[in-house]
């Protein structure tokens, strides 16, 4: 089989920079690691690989180079090929615009399965496996927590999707995109110690505007019709606090507390 796992990089949460200006995470050197959700799709794929040694494994992430390090790892746990798909006219681009040019490139591969994250931590809107879905004419399903490994095969897949009341089986014809979460029980190994200054260079693949051919209107922020109008930092002011005894006289603050705020 051949696997491509989308995968996205994102900030860390306490060292994260904003760019105010143009209202869009800056993604250069900062500390980035990789989104949950898309942890497990990646661990998924490496097991399907452990029951069939046969099976590629591509993972690509839309970023900056300076992901290319975590990259290798991905490689040292044994993915086949990681491509980076990076230019500073894709800077600012919002999902949309991102979809179209993770689209561009998936649309001259060839794969089996497109495995993905559902959420992503920086922004949480899910639009890019199902935008995906819709450039590639592909079916796309979100919330899966379980894939059954044994029934997996080129032209089928079976699997569990989590949602707020039910977990519910369900079958769909490959190939298709699969949008897991973090609540699944997949989770990427560690890298064997032999592995651990394995030069990988040679698998890393890097992608330009140069092969995409977009125009500058049509990615970034002038592309992207989605915009953040404003970004605050939320501040957290501590409210008074009155400790009161279970005496007569506490009993009576608490009854004119109750009435005054209408539960009397």
């Amino acid at each position: 089989m051949r696997l491509i796992c989308i995968i996205k990089y994102v900030p860390d949460v306490d060292n994260f920079k904003y760019d105010y200006e143009n209202n869009v995470l800056i993604r250069e050197n900062v500390r980035l690691t990789l989104n949950p959700d898309d942890a497990c799709a990646v661990a998924f794929a490496l097991k399907v690989k452990a029951r069939d040694p046969k099976t590629h494994i591509e993972v690509v992430t839309m970023a900056p180079m300076s992901v290319q390090p975590h990259m290798e790892d991905l490689l040292r746990l044994g993915v086949d090929k990681g491509t980076i798909i990076s230019d500073r006219l894709y800077i600012g681009s919002d999902t949309y615009a991102t979809s179209l040019v993770l689209g561009r490139y998936l649309s001259a591969q060839t794969y089996d399965v497109i495995l993905s994250g559902t959420h992503a931590i920086d922004g949480d809107t899910s639009h890019i496996p199902a935008q995906l879905g819709d450039l590639l004419g592909l079916n796309q399903m979100s919330g899966i927590i379980k894939v059954d490994e044994a029934a997996l095969s080129q032209t089928l897949a079976v699997f569990e999707v989590e949602t707020e009341d039910m977990i519910a089986t369900y079958e769909m014809m490959l190939p298709a995109i699969l949008s897991l979460t973090r609540e699944s029980a997949y989770k990427l190994p560690y890298i064997k110690r032999q592995n651990m200054d394995l030069d990988v260079t040679r698998r890393i693949n890097i992608i330009s505007n140069e092969q995409l051919g977009f125009e500058a209107d049509e990615v970034g922020i002038k592309g992207s019709p989605t915009k953040v109008a404003k970004t605050y930092t939320k501040e957290f002011n501590q409210k008074e606090r009155t400790v009161i005894g279970t005496d007569d006289e506490g009993i009576s603050l608490v009854y004119e507390f109750l009435k005054e705020k209408g539960f009397i």
